[in-house]
């Protein structure tokens, strides 16, 4: 599955305001539920903030990949935030997290849902890939950086 299925440019938040974890969740969770009628925020969040107390979805390396599974979603959905200064997001390396990319997927596909996260930690590890993120001046510049490593991986 590419990713360029699964993200829409409306779904990436290139300045997010946040400076703790649970309001990363509810920007990234209200840029999803304004652009996919089949998710309700308040419920978005609480499943991730539930995934959340099993284990941080902080990776390292500046990168936090919170997810979750819905009912209500019929196919994964992928929003992605930005933050300049960092966040503490209790990553597994104790650092900030700057890139976050939150993934949704059906209740019932668990095997998709480990497929597109796999996907997102392997381009993500790459450095230069989170510079040119980081360099990004725009959204559109984001979500084409995005695509073009995935169709490159």
């Amino acid at each position: 599955m590419k990713l360029s299925e699964i993200i829409d440019e409306n779904n990436i938040l290139p300045e997010l305001k946040s400076t703790d974890k649970k309001g990363v969740l509810e920007e990234l969770a209200d840029a999803m539920s304004r652009n996919e009628p089949s998710i309700e925020k308040g419920s978005l969040i609480k499943v991730l903030i539930e995934r959340e107390r099993l284990g941080t979805t902080g990776i390292g390396d500046g990168v936090a990949i919170p997810h979750g599974k819905m009912k209500s979603v019929k196919r994964p959905i992928i929003s992605f935030g930005r933050s300049k200064d960092g966040v503490d997001f209790d990553s597994i390396d104790g650092q900030p997290a700057y890139l976050f990319c939150l993934l949704v997927a059906p209740d019932n596909s668990s095997g998709i849902h480990l497929q597109v996260l796999a996907k997102i930690a392997k381009i993500l590890k790459s450095s230069a890939l989170r510079k040119k993120l980081m360099d990004a001046r725009n959204r559109e510049e984001i979500y084409q950086t995005i695509i073009q490593s995935d169709e490159e991986s």
